[in-house]
């Protein structure tokens, strides 16, 4: 897995094993650290990074803080999946993490609402940092849940659009698309049918598609997923119904949902190098900032272009925005250790050139207001569009709750229904959703 890329089921099934925390306590989330942290000590961390030059950029990061803090070794531990992270964080003992770093922010709101991870807001207030100053607004979203800040940001991912340079030319577009109609009208000029099938398709806008998922056509529309009361707002907020409407007409636009859906079918996968948007099939693509090294390696037969994806023609204004969302880390409720792992949580996350330095060896997107802007960042110029993303005030994420992702996946099921034609009175199906979701929260608490 690329970075810190992350495909929709994986991420909403992590967060679904995360379950087991709730039916045990692991400790207070705002218990009081009692450790010196001057003294000689050895802290255990573990990450679920696992290519070689990840683990290498992780083993860098760590050999920077044990440079500047020589009294505190740190144990690196990779390749470690949630679950075997929620086990070790509900039972504890010798062996099992002071710091964890997973790849699914649809976790945090079980890990706080569990005490699975302690509140980090003390330790910001005793090293006089303010996160809303340090991280950008979505990056601080996610970390957060009922009022406790139990993870920090650890570098993070922003969607935008790709999109075919030299297929744009020879349609004679000459600019990316900045709102959804425009969007739309590109989209088919850029598509080129061959028989019943596609010899070009502008933009593959199905939900099984790669990366097109509801929560990210979503985060363009800037919608409030819940009310006041914590009750579903997916019925009322007239966001929801504008971002199905959207997609809808995309997939009817562009052939409808079974040709699409039989073209998408013998395209390649999404983390090979025949990836449809690598090849030509696909002339724009929704993706992370992963895709565009990944795309490069292939040495496509085009040049590529990367801008913001559209927004809602009432937000134009708002052009510029994104979906972010992004690695987090926390420190266990069970470790005995919380002030010494504080020492190594706050390096790795608030320590700019600690930051800049793993965004350059992951290439993912720094976490902190400060990376987002240091000159020591390198990358490709087009990449410059994500950290533009990130920073943006503007861009959204989704929020923390107490069963983790699996309202996502109700509205992602919705999704699939509504495009498929199987649901066809939109009203009537975001108020069955509302309703499940506000069942399933209910019964997680």
């Amino acid at each position: 897995m690329p970075g810190i890329s992350r495909n929709a089921t994986l991420a909403l099934a992590a967060s679904a094993a995360l379950a087991l925390l709730a039916t045990a306590c692991t400790g207070r989330p705002d218990a009081g650290a009692d450790d010196d942290a001057s003294k000689e000590t050895t802290v255990t961390f573990w990450h679920a990074w696992s290519a070689p030059s990840e683990v290498k950029a992780v083993k860098d990061l760590v050999a920077g803080f044990e440079k500047a803090h020589p009294n505190i070794h740190v144990d690196v531990v990779g390749n470690m999946t949630d679950d075997k992270m929620n086990q070790a964080l509900r039972t504890g003992g010798d062996k099992a993490p002071d710091v964890i770093s997973s790849f699914t922010t649809n976790s945090v709101g079980k890990f706080c609402s569990s005490g699975a991870l302690v509140n980090l807001d003390p330790f910001f207030e005793k090293s006089s940092i303010d996160p809303q100053k340090t991280f950008p607004k979505a990056m601080n979203e996610y970390t957060r849940f009922d009022g406790n800040r139990c993870a920090v940001p650890l570098l993070g991912d922003a969607y935008g659009l790709y999109y075919n340079k030299t297929a744009f030319e020879k349609a004679g577009i000459t600019s990316p698309p900045k709102t959804w109609s425009e969007f739309e009208q590109v989209a088919k000029k850029l598509t080129i049918p061959q028989g019943g099938t596609y010899k070009q398709l502008g933009f593959m806008p199905n939900y099984h598609g790669w990366e097109t998922t509801t929560e990210h056509y979503l985060g363009q529309f800037s919608p409030t997923y819940f009310d006041k009361d914590g009750k579903s707002n997916v019925a009322k907020d007239p966001a929801f119904a504008k971002a199905f409407t959207v997609q809808k007409n995309l997939v009817d636009t562009l052939g409808g949902y079974r040709r699409l859906e039989t073209y998408r079918s013998r395209l390649g996968d999404e983390w090979g190098p025949k990836h449809p948007f690598h090849t030509g099939q696909v002339a724009m693509q929704l993706d992370g900032e992963w895709r565009l090294g990944m795309a490069l390696d292939t040495k496509p037969k085009f040049d590529i272009g990367v801008a913001p994806l559209p927004v809602p023609d009432d937000q134009a204004d708002q052009y510029g925005k994104g979906y972010i969302t992004g690695t987090i880390a926390g420190i266990a409720a069970t470790s005995e250790k919380q002030n010494a792992a504080w020492e190594l949580v706050k390096y790795m996350t608030t320590d700019t050139d600690a930051v800049v330095n793993f965004s350059n060896a992951i290439h993912n997107v720094p976490s902190t207001l400060a990376a987002l802007k240091s000159p020591k960042l390198k990358y490709d110029p087009r990449f410059k569009t994500f950290l533009e993303i990130a920073a943006n005030p503007d861009s959204t994420t989704a929020p923390a709750s107490v069963n983790g992702g699996v309202y996502l996946t109700t509205i992602q099921q919705f999704g699939y229904d509504y495009e498929s034609g199987k649901a066809t009175d939109l009203k009537k199906g975001l108020r069955e959703t509302a309703r499940q979701i506000d069942t399933d929260i209910a019964q997680a608490k």
